[in-house]
């Protein structure tokens, strides 16, 4: 692969996000444009507005629910497609259902973009691929060295336990997660290790019910909404997301614990500032330790990092002989 000059770059920071030039192209953008290549799903990485959304095929039902019918262009992983000069093609992020990394060639140079990834196992979605290229943009939501994620099938049985804990003193087990992603990791996870059915907040049992028309496997569910009049939930594991925390949906629980299941929590402080009972290490992004990894593995001579802790990223690869620098992008951390 052929070195890359600065002002020549496949991929470059617009006012509507990053764009590439040589395929009138953006990437995530957060302003309307004619053409968006979408990496997944969540609401800071696909937007309303964009004359043409070009997407993963198994990311379409995702991408749907939450933007209902646009102009879609959809694309197998793998598969190569021409926009302008550049030959695009999407890979596995690891990160959610349908999740991509934009691979971008043009005249033998390679550039990856890889929105948000994690390296973990995930039964929800395509294992993360490493695509070899000459520059690397890479997100940064967990930058720190503090932040090494446990085996998810540990963290799901530590969930069970705290349910059954909570059951003993005749408490609900409400448990904070995003709606898409996390929630329907946590119940394939979940679904390894107990065959007791989860409740769930109207927010997440939208989502649940697309990865379910999707084909993914979990753990048998029940919206709270449908309930016997005058349920406690005892003893019962309710997912709702973090804005259901504080909030008179909350009243219909007697008696409750509540739980948050997120990177951040691998920060004690983190929990005790958000008055939490329980907080469990779970993220849909990579951890520092799969960060440098992958970083390394993609044999790039040059990194970007795209939102997070850019800082302490930029420190590390710059001490170990690779150019890096930061976009500054409007992406949020669900994590």
């Amino acid at each position: 692969m052929a070195d890359d000059h600065p002002d020549n770059d496949l991929v470059v920071l617009r006012r509507e996000g990053l764009y590439c030039p040589a395929g009138d192209f953006f990437i995530d953008p957060w302003r309307p444009v004619a053409r968006a290549v979408i990496t997944h799903g969540h609401g800071d990485h696909a937007r309303g507005g964009m004359g043409q959304y070009h997407s993963t095929r198994a990311g379409l039902p995702i991408l749907q629910w939450r933007l209902g019918e646009q102009a879609y262009h959809l694309h197998e992983y793998g598969e190569a497609f021409q926009l302008g000069d550049a030959r695009v093609s999407l890979h596995p992020a690891g990160h959610v259902l349908g999740s991509a990394q934009v691979r971008i060639e043009v005249d033998g140079r390679v550039w990856v973009a890889s929105g948000d990834y994690k390296r973990q196992p995930d039964p929800t979605c395509a294992p993360f691929e490493v695509v070899p290229c000459d520059v690397f943009i890479t997100e940064a939501t967990f930058g720190l060295p503090v932040y090494r994620w446990p085996d998810t099938t540990d963290v799901a049985r530590e969930i069970v336990a705290w349910r059954d804990q909570c059951a003993a003193r005749g408490e609900a087990a409400v448990l904070l997660c995003y709606a898409l992603g996390k929630a329907q990791r946590l119940l394939a996870e979940l679904g390894r290790v107990t065959d007791q059915p989860a409740w769930l907040h109207g927010a997440v049992a939208t989502g649940v019910e697309v990865y379910r028309q999707a084909g993914i496997d979990m753990l048998p569910t029940h919206p709270v909404s449908e309930a016997d009049k005058g349920s406690e939930f005892a003893g019962r594991l309710v997912l709702a997301p973090p804005s259901a925390a504080g909030s008179p949906w909350m009243k219909r629980f007697r008696k409750s614990q509540v739980g948050f299941a997120s990177g951040w929590m691998r920060i004690r402080g983190n929990r005790r500032r958000r008055n939490y009972d329980r907080g469990f290490q779970v993220s849909d992004h990579a951890d520092w330790p799969d960060l440098m990894r992958t970083i390394r593995e993609t044999g790039a001579r040059r990194v970007i990092a795209t939102h997070g802790n850019t800082d302490a990223i930029i420190r590390a690869l710059n001490e170990d002989g690779i150019a890096a620098e930061a976009f500054r992008t409007d992406y949020g951390d669900e994590s």
